[in-house]
């Protein structure tokens, strides 16, 4: 399989229905053709926009699908759509294809070096560990529609008026389940502004998207 033939932010697509997934977790193999010609685009676009490398993101794309094959009878509609958990997916193995780059990397440099790794080093990396479990945790808190807006907005990067084509939603609708979905994160994360239940303001959302966007 090769996911890499499109490149950057991908178009919306007509959302991908749970009876096709079905279809995929029974091994129906034409109904797996018809998912990864659909979800295939916006898979790699995330893969890349995370490692910034083709190759990489390429294989990370490969991975992901050939995970949902063999993985379709876990997914649960009630956790957000099937394009929604696919770019979940994608985001968390690309982030561990960055991790292990990034790891070997370091390794090498040691071993280069033949110095022991820096403390504070190996002190930002539990940092950043703990950072992403929050993260993680916040996100699973929100409600279904919010967790599917915020993850298609900052996993998936599509823009809001993108992601009511793709939900079949009201732009209002999605406008207010991000700003909402954004909020609770915010509270989630220790973020709270002194200002109550005023929106976010711009400093305050870039720092909750990119812990959003980091995890």
């Amino acid at each position: 399989m090769r996911a890499g033939h499109a490149h950057g932010r991908q178009q919306p697509t007509a959302e991908l229905s749970a009876a096709v997934l079905e279809r995929v977790a029974r091994g129906d193999k034409q109904a797996f053709e018809e998912l990864y010609h659909r979800i295939a685009g916006p898979v790699y676009g995330m893969a890349l926009r995370t490692l910034r490398d083709r190759a990489h993101a390429e294989e990370v794309a490969q991975e992901v699908l050939l995970e949902i094959w063999r993985t379709a009878a876990t997914y649960r509609s009630d956790r957000g759509s099937v394009t929604t958990w696919a770019l979940t997916i994608a985001h968390r193995r690309a982030v561990d294809r960055v991790r292990s780059v990034r790891a070997s990397t370091e390794r090498d440099d040691r071993i280069a070096r033949q110095d022991p790794a820096d403390s504070e080093a190996l002190e930002d990396r539990v940092v950043r560990s703990i950072e992403q479990a929050r993260v993680r945790s916040a996100l699973a808190g929100l409600s279904q529609v919010q967790r599917e807006a915020v993850v298609l907005a900052y996993y998936g990067g599509y823009s809001q008026r993108e992601i009511a084509a793709l939900t079949h939603t009201p732009l209002g609708t999605v406008k207010t389940r991000v700003r909402d979905g954004l909020l609770r994160l915010r509270s989630a994360l220790g973020l709270e502004s002194s200002r109550g239940g005023e929106s976010p303001q711009p400093t305050e959302t870039a720092a909750t998207e990119r812990r959003i966007g980091g995890a």
